[in-house]
């Protein structure tokens, strides 16, 4: 297994300050960071199992439109192919949640759950 990146060490031996953590959004370097996150969360359980992040406890049901699981199984399926990362469509779309509630503001969280709101104005 690989040992975690030692940011602070990283940061001192280039003579740099670490800084929060900047999140990429899409395009490839999204992609690229998203990767990243799943090499570094997903843990195989002691009992065996699939790897997943040992701090998801909360387990519920998310309704989805087909074409939605559709487009995770498709990316789900990409990221093992190309990089080798066994991750399932529903653990790339927590990811994908995790980070998106993580980057949207006030302002922005109204528009989307208020499409019709844009409109009027």
């Amino acid at each position: 297994m690989r040992r975690p990146l030692n940011m602070k060490k990283i940061a001192a031996g280039l003579g740099a300050e670490p800084t929060d953590q900047v999140s990429a959004s899409g395009g490839y370097f999204g992609a690229l960071q998203l990767l990243a996150d799943m090499e570094s969360r997903f843990r195989t359980p002691a009992g065996g199992g699939r790897p997943t992040d040992p701090r998801w406890t909360e387990r519920r049901l998310v309704p989805l439109a087909r074409r939605t699981l559709e487009r995770l199984e498709a990316m789900s399926a990409q990221v093992r192919r190309q990089e080798g990362v066994n991750v399932e469509p529903m653990q790339l779309a927590a990811l994908l949640l995790e980070k998106t509630t993580e980057q949207l503001s006030e302002g922005r969280i109204r528009e989307v759950v208020s499409p019709r709101r844009r409109a009027r104005r």
